[in-house]
């Protein structure tokens, strides 16, 4: 079976809680991550600190999730590690051809992400019309900027 994209790297690790402060003391001030940006969207029910591990293509995000509102769903606090990122060369086309694989993607298609990027959800969960998923873990597909796909090209030696 040949795969007509390709996974590069991890983009982000996203980590819920009731509280961010909490996670921040932790992330922030004991590790030394840097605050690089924030998100809030009420329909995603996230409020959320987007820190930096590295730097350049190999900066990997640690986004520190908090709900809006811990009675909504999505109950971005109710698994602490909420989901990881993956970088994708070609997005569009990673999605044909997984789900013409049969696996599963949560609802809402392509589109921007907290960082900018175009990005897309595999779901957690599989059903009869899509049996393969995360098998429990949201796993976030993103497309890579044209530096991050030429970085690890050259890493690889490609």
């Amino acid at each position: 079976m040949t795969r007509p994209f390709q996974v590069l790297g991890i983009q982000q690790i996203a980590i819920g809680g009731p509280d961010k402060l909490r996670l921040q003391k932790l992330w922030v001030d004991m590790l030394g991550l840097q605050v690089t940006g924030t998100f809030r969207s009420e329909r995603e029910n996230v409020d959320e600190d987007i820190c930096a591990i590295g730097s350049g293509p190999f900066k990997v995000e640690v986004d520190l999730m908090q709900p809006v509102d811990p009675e909504k769903k999505p109950a971005v606090h109710a698994t602490p590690l909420n989901h990881i990122g993956l970088w994708i060369d070609d997005l569009p086309v990673a999605v044909e051809w997984l789900t013409g694989q049969g696996v599963r993607f949560a609802p809402g298609g392509i589109r921007k992400g907290a960082a900018g990027f175009d990005i897309c959800f595999l779901h957690p969960k599989g059903n009869e019309e899509f049996p393969i998923s995360g098998e429990g873990v949201l796993i976030e597909l993103v497309q890579a900027p044209p530096e991050v796909v030429k970085a690890f090209k050259q890493l690889a030696g490609s």
